[in-house]
Formats: C-alpha cells, sequence, structure tokens
C-alpha cells in the first residue's frame, strides 16, 4: 500500500494514490449484504443542500431507500431546479423551518409511516432535540449512540468507531450502552464476534485516568454477562489496538490488541478527532448511524460526500430489515 495520499477531493470516484478496490472494499460488502432487500421509507430532514438532496436521490435510485421529503417546500423545490433533480416520484411534506422538519419527521417515525430517519442540512443538535424528547420522541431503554464504519485503505477490515457524535462525556453506564450497540450493529453486518478495544492513553490501569477505571470495568461487565455479543479488552491505546507489531513489542498477550473491530473512545472528543483524522489523513471513509433508538437514524455530518451518506443509507436499510424480521 502507498504511503502516500491525497485526500484533497474526497467527493470523487477516487482518491489519488489509493486503488479503487481498497477504498471500496468494505462498501461493496455492505452491497452485498443488503442484494436482492426492497428500499425501506426514509424521512428524510430538511435535505437543503447540495449533498444532501444529492445522496438521497442517489440512495433512492440504488434501491436503498423511498425518501420521505420534510422540508421548507420552496426552499426544497428550487434547490431541486438548480441541481436538475426531478422531486415528482416524491412525497414532500412542507415545514416551515429545520426545526418544524425534525419534529414532524419525528411524528412519521411513531406513527409507523417511515422505518429510517435521515438528517439532512440541519444541525446535529436540531434533530436529536426532537429524537431524545421525553413525551414525543424516540427513546427506548437503551441509551441512545453513534457508530463510524470506517473503511480504512491501510486496514484489513471495518473500524466501527463509538461514540463520536452524540454522548459527550458518556458515563460507565452509557459506555455499557454504548458498547453494546456496537456489537449488535456488527452482528448485523455479518460480525459474529466483534473484537471490542476500549480505548485510553495507556495499557494499563491508572486511577487518576478515569478511561482506564472504565475500561476495566466494561470488560468485568461483559465476564459478567452485562454486554454481550463480542470479545472485550482494555484499556488499550490506539496504537496497539490496531498494530499487531506494537501490540507484540508492548508484550500484550490480548485477543483483542492488533485485531480490533470496534474502537470505544473514552469521549466525544476524542472520537470526534479520531474519526475526521482517520477520514481526512489517511483516506478512509466512513458511513455514519446514530443506534438506540425507535428506528436507525442515519446521522451524517454536513461535511459529508455523497458517497460517504449514500453508504450510511446502506446501513439504516440493513437495520430496518433486520428490525423487521426480529418483530416478526
Amino acid at each position: 500500500m502507498p504511503n502516500r495520499i491525497n485526500v484533497q477531493d474526497r467527493d470523487s470516484d477516487h482518491i489519488a494514490h489509493i486503488p479503487l478496490q481498497a477504498q471500496r472494499a468494505g462498501y461493496q460488502h455492505l452491497l452485498a449484504l443488503a442484494a436482492g432487500l426492497e428500499p425501506v421509507v426514509t424521512a428524510v430532514v430538511h435535505p437543503c443542500d447540495k449533498e444532501s438532496l444529492t445522496a438521497t436521490i442517489e440512495a433512492a435510485n440504488a434501491g436503498l431507500i423511498v425518501p420521505l421529503f420534510v422540508a421548507p417546500e420552496k426552499k426544497l423545490r428550487a434547490l431541486a431546479i438548480t441541481l436538475g433533480i426531478d422531486l415528482s416520484p416524491y412525497e414532500l411534506i412542507t415545514a416551515a423551518h429545520s426545526h418544524e422538519a425534525a419534529a414532524k419527521a419525528v411524528t412519521l417515525i411513531r406513527e409507523g409511516a417511515a422505518e429510517v430517519l435521515m438528517k439532512g442540512s440541519l444541525h446535529t443538535d436540531e434533530l436529536m432535540t426532537e429524537v431524545v424528547a421525553r413525551e414525543t420522541g424516540l427513546r427506548t431503554g437503551r441509551r441512545m449512540s453513534h457508530v463510524f464504519i470506517l473503511d480504512v485503505p491501510n486496514y484489513p477490515r471495518p473500524l466501527f468507531l463509538t461514540d463520536a457524535a452524540i454522548n459527550i462525556n458518556p458515563t460507565l453506564m452509557d459506555k455499557r450502552d454504548i458498547v453494546q450497540n456496537a456489537i449488535d450493529l456488527t452482528h448485523i453486518l455479518g460480525i459474529s464476534d466483534p473484537k471490542v478495544a476500549i480505548l485510553s492513553a495507556v495499557e494499563t490501569i491508572n486511577p487518576e485516568i478515569r478511561s482506564t477505571i472504565d475500561a476495566a470495568a466494561l470488560c468485568k461487565m461483559a465476564e459478567r454477562g452485562q454486554i454481550v455479543g463480542g470479545t472485550l479488552d482494555g484499556p488499550l491505546a490506539f496504537d496497539n489496538a490496531v498494530s499487531p507489531e506494537a501490540a507484540q513489542v508492548k508484550n500484550l498477550h490480548s485477543p483483542v490488541a492488533g485485531k480490533t473491530d470496534v474502537l470505544v473512545v473514552p469521549d466525544l472528543e476524542a472520537g470526534n478527532m479520531l474519526a475526521k483524522q482517520l477520514q481526512y489523513l489517511a483516506g478512509a471513509r466512513a458511513a455514519g448511524i446514530a443506534l438506540g433508538a425507535r428506528c436507525p437514524i442515519v446521522l451524517t455530518s454536513r461535511a459529508d460526500s455523497v458517497f460517504e451518506r449514500r453508504a450510511s443509507c446502506v446501513v439504516a436499510q440493513l437495520i430496518a430489515h433486520h428490525r423487521r424480521n426480529t418483530i416478526q
């Protein structure tokens, strides 16, 4: 694999110097899992910029979703005309502004009119305020969390990174749900026993570094059946979580070190910086999904490319179909 990576044009079909097969291997795997599945009705909230509207139409054309647009009608139609997009095949529910669009979209999920919620060009806080509302939102008994599914050219398997978008400073019990949400997602995507690395700055327990204490507690919780379906280890530093050589140098005897599937970060700041470093400096492509609500939520950054938004729709489609089968 080449050492130099050019990531200036993240919306193009190629990132210079990275073979296309390496870039798209993870996405092709997702498409293979979704092959033959019918599209899922998706409430698309305020897709009033080029990237979010284009990605929605591309996902619809690919048979991943049936979009149900919730947005200011005049604004959306004006954008569609500018982009040469025909909205006539799709239903549009008008909203005065992005706040109202979020509220109406959540109501559509609660009423069973849609199975997936998809963020458009509004801020994440606007959407999530409606999602977490106690009386009218989409809460369940599980803490909501976000997972990036990262296809990193220099890493031999998909990396699931959590939580980099919702939980700012999670407690130990929050982290329990964050880990379980990620494990459940890996099962849906075909990984039966994911290796979960609980990250910190060091590999040893240090009472002054809270994340090392949380990591040890989470591993013990897994031993006691409070977290199921995966193999946990931690604390692990990032290098020995993903590098067999680093783990060997540090003499770590671990079923996870160097073979990680899921990276669990200490807090949102660490996760957000790590995810963006992998995307912008290592050429990673990322799907993003929020879990733990009544439906999967496609929760991408406003700076994410059309490709990444479309990949997130594939993940949401797979989750929605899994939920159908589970309920039945």
